[in-house]
């Protein structure tokens, strides 16, 4: 019944995108009631509609859709939320495998379905080597494919693979898709100072890989990708010291870039949602209030899980907290007053 709500909800937001994208600027944040957490767009919607009813076929022929036009960044997030779905409402699911054991598509859903409940286990490593023949097959169903190689990426992270073996799957991912936004998301979860490698390790990455793509890339949200797992992940232990520090200038920079690239995805997007609410908290990290209240504008309605359930287990209402502090402030800079600032980040104003 949620979904169905979401769903509901989600059409009436349809006239004030439209009027963002003619040029008219919305009066104001959509009150809390309105705000949806992870809404589908207008291909998914449907898909996961007919899955919620018990029937398989509409998701199978989107994902089908998005494999014979090489689309294989709508295929990754299309598959990501499939199987989300198949978590919590597995018949649907169940009756797609019976009927088509040898479907692409469907083995491509299984593969990140057991990806996904292998990283929640505490037997994380054990589980995840396990996966392997299912990404295996997967990858074979199209060998053009690279989101099968992003399960493979997802997968060596988190049972422990050598850097030489995540290098072997890199380059078989970039073979496929060398501008491919999920695949350079894994790879930056692997080198970021969370797992095994550094901040610096990560920002050079992201920033290479950004100036690399073309205007309107996904891969131009990296660094602000960077940013987030440097300005939310733990501080730096007494070994590692002031040189994993990471400048206040090339911070600012990623939020930059991250601006520049939200502003060429049309208003109240929700396919594009993801990547502007982890630059909402990227800004209100860094006490920039007022372009924090630009992507607010932005954003609208539609709320992501990530990056807020970093923070809590309810991330729709993280978002809400974050949102009204963040107008607030902006409010009180545009009125006179003195904003906080970046005081409670890591590095500081200089």
């Amino acid at each position: 019944m949620a979904l169905f709500r979401t769903l509901r909800r989600l059409a009436r937001t349809v006239a004030p995108a439209s009027a963002g994208r003619a040029g008219r600027r919305s009066p104001g944040p959509p009150p809390d009631e309105e705000v949806l957490l992870d809404a589908p767009d207008a291909l998914l919607g449907p898909a996961l509609v007919q899955a919620a009813a018990g029937a398989w076929e509409e998701a199978a022929k989107l994902l089908a859709t998005t494999r014979e036009r090489a689309d294989w960044e709508r295929r990754d997030r299309v598959t990501l939320r499939l199987a989300a779905f198949a978590r919590s409402r597995p018949e649907w699911f169940a009756d797609w495998q019976a009927a088509a054991p040898h479907d692409p598509d469907m083995l491509l859903v299984k593969a990140q379905l057991a990806l996904d409940q292998g990283w929640r286990s505490p037997a994380r490593a054990e589980l995840l080597r396990a996966v392997g023949p299912l990404i295996s097959a997967a990858a074979e169903g199209d060998v053009r494919d690279p989101v099968p190689w992003r399960l493979a990426l997802d997968q060596a992270r988190g049972s422990n693979d050598s850097h030489t073996a995540f290098e072997l799957l890199w380059e078989q991912a970039l073979r496929r898709a060398p501008h491919h936004y999920g695949s350079h998301v894994a790879a930056l979860q692997y080198l970021s100072a969370a797992w095994y490698g550094s901040h610096r390790e990560c920002f050079d990455f992201a920033e290479r890989a950004a100036q690399d793509a073309h205007q309107g890339s996904l891969l131009r949200a990296l660094p602000a990708r960077a940013a987030l797992a440097y300005l939310t992940g733990p501080p730096p232990g007494p070994v590692a010291g002031l040189s994993s520090l990471v400048p206040r200038e090339r911070l600012d920079l990623a939020a930059d870039l991250g601006i520049e690239l939200s502003a060429t995805f049309p208003p109240h997007d929700p396919w594009h949602a993801e990547i502007r609410n982890v630059l909402l908290c990227v800004l209100t990290r860094l006490g920039r209030h007022q372009d924090a209240a630009e992507q607010l504008r932005l954003i609208g309605p539609y709320a992501t899980s990530f990056p807020w359930d970093r923070f809590s287990e309810d991330p729709l209402g993280h978002f809400l907290g974050v949102r009204e502090a963040a107008l607030r402030e902006a409010a009180r800079e545009r009125s006179g007053g003195r904003g906080r600032g970046a005081g409670g980040t890591r590095t500081g104003r200089p």
